[in-house]
């Protein structure tokens, strides 16, 4: 990648804030619509339900047995085994990926897609709530596939969000090129709930910069060494200046992983881990270039070489969540007696970044937040707030999340117009874009 930029930032930080200015004007509008009908919806309800003890069983099994990203051997053979139990044809390794799985009910029609994550995090297990997201999508797998009729409603367990990228390597395997919507409820903090209608969360590129220099002797010689460490260390500085003239969504950090081998020999070799962050694909792409222009020039003023790895884990897009069929999970969730909030329909926010935002931009998508109970300042990627997820009020959240996201799967594949408002809003919004390989 060159530094020089391919766009000029002033244009796009610019267009950034006209669209960020009009977001905070513009209130979402709930429409009624038909869906499916109300004896559908009372047969998922029931039906979740009657599922409760084995879903919250299967929550608290990968709980107690957390497994990280592409090592989840036994967490999607857990799964595999309940939904077989229930009837399912599981494809166990699809998409060429030894911990994914895929199961597909009904024939022809539209095709609504559930999505399952089930990785944890290293040292503190299922702090992002994984556990709860494969029982709700296990949940509202059976329940939908039970009622929809003339269509078509598939569980997809996708590996490796928490920095692996699974969902969009089951893109490129084709795992989303038949389904026509698609959906998952990630659990957050309290009692939230985030219909979220419009928002989303930031995009994500991660790279390692290595620094090649010179050894010599850090006393006798240190003339004769071309430092890679203060490669690495000038380009960290010039980072951290430049936070001070980003937008104030997007976000860049970083750890130094390789210093040099001992304080006596001048560091031939030192590399840094970043992630940039932002919450729409352009501005994504201009803080990308300023930062690898930073690390160039960093390379440039040691006499260093700088090997830059962009991209090793696949780029995450910024999330765009379809509003029209968020509404269908919302509107399901408060027949449950849970209020969701109406906010703006193109709330620009940052913060953390999946790998669902890949779906949402080749399939219309919903992503949408439920609050599992627990205590105020108890907050993903806390070991306390995998604790707060084997809680009896995590377990009435996951029904709740798995009744309204059937009731959403339902819906789309039982009416043709809310299909056609959908995709005209997909493709409105930007219609598909892919991450290149």
């Amino acid at each position: 990648m060159s530094a020089r930029h391919t766009v000029d930032p002033l244009e796009v930080y610019t267009a950034w804030g006209r669209a960020r200015a009009e977001a905070t004007v513009v209130d979402a509008v709930r429409r009624d619509r038909r869906g499916a009908d109300a004896s559908v919806h009372a047969a998922i309800a029931a039906r979740v339900e009657q599922l409760r003890p084995e879903l919250t069983a299967l929550a608290v099994d990968l709980h107690a047995n957390p497994e990280v990203g592409f090592e989840e051997v036994r967490s999607a053979a857990r799964i595999a085994d309940l939904l077989e139990a229930h009837g399912a044809e599981v494809e166990r390794g699809a998409f060429a990926l030894p911990t994914a799985f895929r199961a597909t009910r009904g024939t022809g029609g539209p095709h609504f897609a559930v999505v399952a994550e089930y990785d944890a995090l290293p040292g503190i297990g299922h702090a992002c709530g994984h556990n709860i997201i494969a029982a709700i999508a296990v949940g509202a797998f059976l329940a939908a596939s039970d009622v929809v009729r003339d269509g078509r409603v598939s569980i997809i367990g996708a590996p490796a969000e928490e920095g692996g990228g699974g969902k969009e390597l089951i893109l490129r395997a084709g795992g989303f090129d038949d389904v026509d919507a698609a959906g998952m409820v990630h659990p957050s903090t309290g009692d939230d709930v985030g219909a979220i209608l419009g928002g989303g969360t930031s995009g994500v590129r991660r790279l390692v910069a290595t620094y090649h220099g010179r050894a010599g002797h850090a006393a006798l010689s240190p003339y004769l060494g071309l430092n890679a460490l203060d490669a690495v260390v000038t380009a960290y500085q010039s980072i951290a200046q430049l936070r001070q003239h980003i937008l104030p969504v997007d976000r860049i950090h970083g750890i130094i992983t390789d210093g040099g081998a001992a304080a006596n020999v001048v560091p031939e070799r030192a590399s840094a881990e970043f992630l940039i962050r932002s919450d729409d694909i352009a501005t994504l792409d201009v803080l990308v270039e300023r930062v690898v222009a930073i690390l160039e020039a960093a390379a440039l003023s040691t006499g260093t070489r700088l090997d830059l790895d962009l991209d090793f884990v696949p780029a995450y897009l910024p999330l765009r969540p379809n509003v029209t069929l968020t509404e269908r999970w919302a509107t399901a969730l408060e027949r449950r007696g849970r209020v969701v909030p109406l906010r703006p329909r193109t709330a620009r926010q940052g913060g953390p970044s999946t790998d669902m935002g890949n779906v949402s931009w080749f399939v219309p998508s919903i992503h949408p937040t439920l609050g599992l109970g627990a205590a105020p300042g108890v907050l993903p990627h806390n070991a306390a707030f995998a604790d707060s997820t084997v809680q009896p009020a995590a377990f009435d959240a996951l029904v709740d999340a798995a009744i309204a996201l059937a009731g959403a799967a339902a819906d789309f594949v039982s009416d043709e117009e809310l299909r056609a408002d959908v995709a005209a809003e997909f493709a409105a919004t930007g219609g598909r874009r892919r991450v290149a390989p």
